[in-house]
C-alpha cells in the first residue's frame, strides 16, 4: 500500500525532516508541499504550491483532492508573542486549514505537530501549552483521522537546510543524552516514519507522546 501525502511547514526544521523521510520512504508515492516560500527541494515525487495567505485556501481546494494524509508541521515559536497573536497563527490557522481538508477529503489522516507538554485541559498557566491543547482538542472534533504528535527534542537529518543556528550546538549533545532516554530524544527520521505508519495502519491513541512516536517508527 502506498499513500499520497500533503506537508505544510517544509521550510522549517520539523517539516523539512518529515519531507526528507517521505522522500526516502517507498510507501509514499507523491508529496504535495504547501508553503509560503519555496522549500528548495525538487524530486519526481514532489509538487510544490506556494500561497501568500493560509487563511485564503480557495486556490488549493481542488489540488488537495485525493490525498491520503496531511502532515501539518507548520508552526511558530510563542517567544515574544501575546496570546491573541499566537492563537491566530497557531489555533485559527491550523483549524482553518484542517476544516478545508475535512470538506474536501473527509476521513483523511491529519497528523498535527504540537509538542511535549501540551495542555489538553486548556487551563494551565503556560500560554503556548493551552493554545496547542485547544488546537488538538478541536482538531479531534473534525471528520478527519487526527493524530496529535507531541515530540520533545528532535534531531534533524544530517543534510538539513532549515535548521536554526541556535539549535546546531544542541544537536551535537544528542548522542550523549539519547542512550539515557531513547524515546525522548527522537530523530526527525523517526517522527516522519511514525506519521507514515499511522497513516497506513492507524494507532490506538489520538495523542502520540514521545514513547508512542518511538513505538510507531520502524526506523530504529
Amino acid at each position: 500500500m502506498k499513500i499520497k501525502v500533503l506537508i505544510t511547514g517544509a521550510t522549517g526544521m520539523v517539516g523539512e525532516g518529515v519531507l526528507q523521510e517521505c522522500l526516502q520512504n517507498d510507501q509514499v508515492e507523491k508529496i504535495l508541499l504547501i508553503n509560503r516560500k519555496s522549500s528548495g527541494y525538487q524530486d519526481s515525487k514532489i509538487e510544490e504550491v506556494l500561497i501568500d495567505d493560509f487563511f485564503d485556501l480557495t486556490a488549493i481546494q481542488n489540488i488537495v483532492k485525493g490525498y491520503d494524509a496531511c502532515f501539518f508541521c507548520l508552526g511558530i515559536s510563542s517567544i515574544g508573542m501575546n496570546e491573541a497573536d499566537y492563537t491566530r497563527t497557531t489555533y485559527d490557522l491550523t483549524l482553518h486549514f484542517a476544516e478545508m481538508l475535512a470538506n474536501v477529503n473527509p476521513q483523511m489522516t491529519f497528523c498535527y505537530v504540537s509538542g511535549a507538554g501540551t495542555d489538553s485541559t486548556e487551563k494551565k498557566k503556560t500560554m503556548w501549552a493551552r493554545v496547542k491543547g485547544k488546537t488538538e482538542n478541536d482538531l479531534l472534533k473534525l471528520p478527519l483521522q487526527v493524530y496529535n504528535f507531541r515530540p520533545a527534542f528532535m534531531k534533524p537529518f544530517k543534510n538539513a537546510k532549515h535548521v536554526k543556528p541556535s539549535l546546531k550546538p544542541l544537536i551535537g549533545f544528542m548522542s550523549l543524552f539519547r542512550p539515557l532516554n531513547p524515546s525522548y530524544f527522537l530523530t526527525l527520521e523517526e517522527v516522519g516514519d511514525a506519521m507514515i505508519n499511522v497513516s497506513l495502519h492507524g494507532y490506538s491513541k489520538d495523542i502520540l507522546e514521545t514513547k508512542d512516536i518511538s513505538f510507531m517508527s520502524s526506523t530504529r
